[in-house]
């Protein structure tokens, strides 16, 4: 047999020693648990935002200009109060009106009676009206 055929078979039967188990401390542990979890590595010079630190200096460092005194004159109307409201006066012959409404005929009543009547003698009634719907449907004639 060969050299390369005797080691190999010599490497099968072979057993490695088992691996003795590695001890980790806690906080190692937490800490390699926490870092599996994230994918990218955060750090506070890479993150940095140009445009947003020059924003936020020149609106810490803006001061508007104070307005004077006056400076609401021309916007401002002068408050006044609205006029108070008078009471309502009741008529000095109340019973003299009151018998001129009572004598009074209603024309809203006699109105709305009109348009009935008018409105009923123009229609044939539930005949003419069923004549109708049974009626066909004009033809549309389509101009090309």
């Amino acid at each position: 047999m060969s050299t390369f055929l005797r080691q190999a078979g010599e490497r099968r039967t072979c057993r490695r020693p088992r691996r003795r188990e590695k001890t980790y401390s806690l906080p190692y542990l937490q800490a390699r648990q926490a870092s599996s979890k994230r994918a990218f590595a955060s750090s506070a010079v890479s993150r940095k935002d140009l445009v947003q630190d020059l924003y936020l200096r020149e609106v810490k460092a803006y001061k508007p200009t104070p307005l004077g005194k006056d400076a609401h004159v021309g916007a401002v109307k002068k408050f006044s109060l609205p006029p108070s409201p008078k009471s309502p006066a009741l008529p000095t012959d109340l019973a003299a009106e009151l018998e001129a409404y009572d004598a009074a005929e209603p024309t809203l009543a006699a109105r709305v009676a009109q348009a009935t009547t008018a409105t009923e003698e123009g229609t044939g009634g539930a005949e003419e009206f069923l004549a109708f719907l049974e009626q066909d449907l004009p033809k549309v004639e389509h101009h090309h």
